[in-house]
Formats: C-alpha cells, sequence, structure tokens
C-alpha cells in the first residue's frame, strides 16, 4: 500500500521501524506528562533521522496551539532553513509518529505540509482529525494539500 502525497523516493518504514519509533515518542509523551501536560508526544523522521520532537506545551507556554506535533513541525521548519533544504521534498518524506491522533488543527497542519505518512498509538475520541470525529487525512478538501495515511 503506497502512501498518498509522498511521491517518488518515500519509503514506507517496516513495522519494526515504526514500534521503535512509537516507544521515542512515547518518551517524550512521558516527559510531557512530568511537567504538566497532556501525555502526547512526536517525532517526525525523516530519512531514519528526528527532524523534529515535539511533546505537548500548552500549559507551559499559554498557547493553545503548543500541540506536539507543532512543536515537532517548528523544529523541522528550523532545520530546513539552517540546511537550506527545500520544505516540500523534505516534509514529503517525512513520517510523523505520535502517541494520540492528531486533532483536527494538527491534521489539518500536516494535510498542508502534505506528511505522506501519520502512525498513531490511539485515537483521540473528542478531537481527532484523522477519522475519530473527522477524517482530515482523505476527505476532499479543496487547497488543502495531498492526502496522507492514518
Amino acid at each position: 500500500m503506497a502512501p498518498a502525497g509522498g511521491g517518488g523516493g518515500f519509503r514506507m518504514p517496516e513495522q519494526r521501524e515504526q514500534q521503535q519509533w512509537m516507544e521515542q515518542a512515547l518518551s517524550t509523551a512521558k516527559e510531557a506528562l512530568e511537567n504538566g501536560e497532556v501525555p502526547v508526544g512526536c517525532l517526525m523522521v525523516y530519512q531514519n533521522e528526528i527532524l523534529g520532537q515535539g511533546r505537548n506545551e500548552v500549559n507551559e507556554t499559554k498557547n493553545a496551539t503548543s500541540h506536539a506535533e507543532m512543536v515537532a513541525i517548528g523544529q523541522v521548519l528550523e532545520w530546513c532553513h539552517q540546511k537550506g533544504r527545500d520544505l516540500e521534498e523534505v516534509f514529503g518524506h517525512t513520517v510523523l509518529y505520535v502517541t494520540v491522533e492528531p486533532c483536527i488543527m494538527c491534521a489539518a497542519a500536516l494535510r498542508l505540509l502534505n506528511i505522506p505518512l501519520v502512525v498513531y498509538g490511539c485515537q483521540n475520541e473528542r478531537f481527532g482529525g484523522c477519522g475519530s470525529v473527522l477524517n482530515i487525512p482523505t476527505d476532499d478538501l479543496q487547497y488543502t494539500g495531498a492526502p496522507f495515511q492514518p
């Protein structure tokens, strides 16, 4: 099964790899919990390298958009600027591993960035944007980037 929006050169990670990355995301979620946050952690992996690692920082920053995914996206953006890398190429070949299904806001951001694959640990029955509440990755939404595989 090929991920939508991945384009040429995207390699679907094997299940063993996915489990290893998810274990690291879970460790990051534990850090969030220890800091009084909702325990969500994520990694953005590009060519087998972590470019972004985020955990919820909403309470710490008093910023409702400081979800784990948004923190990690910011790190990837910074990496691309520092390395002079093309954002579309990097995001188009990056896998997001997150402990909880992305919320609607984060799922929309991931779609706009053309992330080809999102691997999450559990559903988000209250705010899930990858099928639990809305299905941002695959819905027919104009001007919102390419669909991705949840």
